[in-house]
């Protein structure tokens, strides 16, 4: 298992190498000044050429680029141009409240839409079949703000069930529980329709192995059949499609936190984009980033769990 963490872990350095290029490249195509935003709108010329020449930006690309890896490879991501705040201060406020989002949406779409793919398949044909597959496309097909913005407008706004603006306080407080279950629902909605759908077109194809109808030649309860005969080999690729969406989830979690103001990674990612704070933008990229890399090596760890000759192939 150690190996097989090892060889991700060097995998994924020169993706992270790839997002820092970009990013670094993405926000030299913004055409604000980073130097006078910092000067201010009654700034002179000099004042602000002056300041660019401090911050380097006179300098050719490669050299900035180069300056900038060599303060991230030292934790250092810079000073927010706008609160004038070390950038790691700000990232280390908004991680947690993303971490909760992302597992309070994931701690109830993923076991919920394995139970619905698997009640799919095992009903196949009939009419809990059909609903299921109607909930997953209606799911799959409807954006994450679209959703937002219901659940706001019914249950926030009119029925006034659940507050729907900010973070009410930690994931283990009362308040803070109240305040992550719109959100968490939001993102959760359309995460349900893939993991079903893939539940159940893995299942259709175990029920009719060997091993299962071996398993009921037995005398095995069919429930018995279904959980330990069943979920477990067909969970493997559903496994791997939790890892693939884990990009699409932090997209949508960036759209849900700033739908409803979530104090999150990614309602900083977009305030700072907005307002040209090119250092506190790069810094968000690369969190998000790191955080679809922690996914994809959990998820690694999981396929190697479900199917030990994947540790064994590397």
């Amino acid at each position: 298992m150690l190996n097989h963490i090892a060889q991700r872990l060097a995998l994924s350095v020169p993706v992270l190498f790839g997002v820092l290029l970009f990013g670094f490249l993405l926000l030299q195509l913004v055409p604000a000044d980073p130097a006078a935003i910092i000067a201010g709108p009654m700034a002179s010329p000099e004042l602000v050429a002056q300041i660019r020449q401090d911050m380097g930006l006179d300098r050719p690309i490669i050299i900035q680029f180069a300056i900038y890896m060599g303060r991230v490879l030292q934790g250092d991501l810079g000073v927010s141009l706008i609160s004038n705040t070390r950038v790691t201060t700000e990232l280390a406020e908004a991680i947690g409240p993303t971490a909760e989002l992302m597992f309070a949406c994931l701690v109830w779409a993923v076991p919920l839409g394995i139970a619905l793919g698997t009640i799919a398949a095992v009903y196949r044909g009939r009419l809990l079949d059909r609903l299921v597959i109607a909930v997953s496309v209606a799911g799959v097909s409807t954006p994450v703000f679209f959703i937002g913005l219901i659940l706001m407008q019914y249950i926030g706004y009119h029925w006034e069930l659940l507050p729907f603006i900010g973070r009410g306080g930690p994931l283990w407080s009362l308040e803070g529980l109240a305040s992550i279950v719109l959100p968490a629902l939001t993102l959760g909605l359309v995460f349900i329709g893939p993991i079903a759908r893939m539940t159940r077109t893995a299942a259709l194809e175990v029920l009719n192995a060997d091993h299962v109808r071996t398993a009921r030649a037995k005398g095995l309860a069919e429930r018995t059949v279904i959980l330990q005969h069943v979920l477990r080999n067909a969970l493997i690729p559903v496994v791997t499609l939790i890892g693939l969406q884990a990009g699409y989830l932090l997209g949508g979690a960036v759209v849900t936190e700033t739908i409803y103001s979530w104090p999150g990674v990614g309602r900083l990612a977009v305030g700072a984009i907005l307002a040209s704070d090119f250092p506190l933008a790069q810094g968000a990229i690369l969190v998000l980033a790191l955080a679809f890399l922690v996914i994809n090596l959990i998820v690694d760890m999981l396929y190697a769990v479900l199917d030990p000759r994947v540790e064994s192939h590397g």
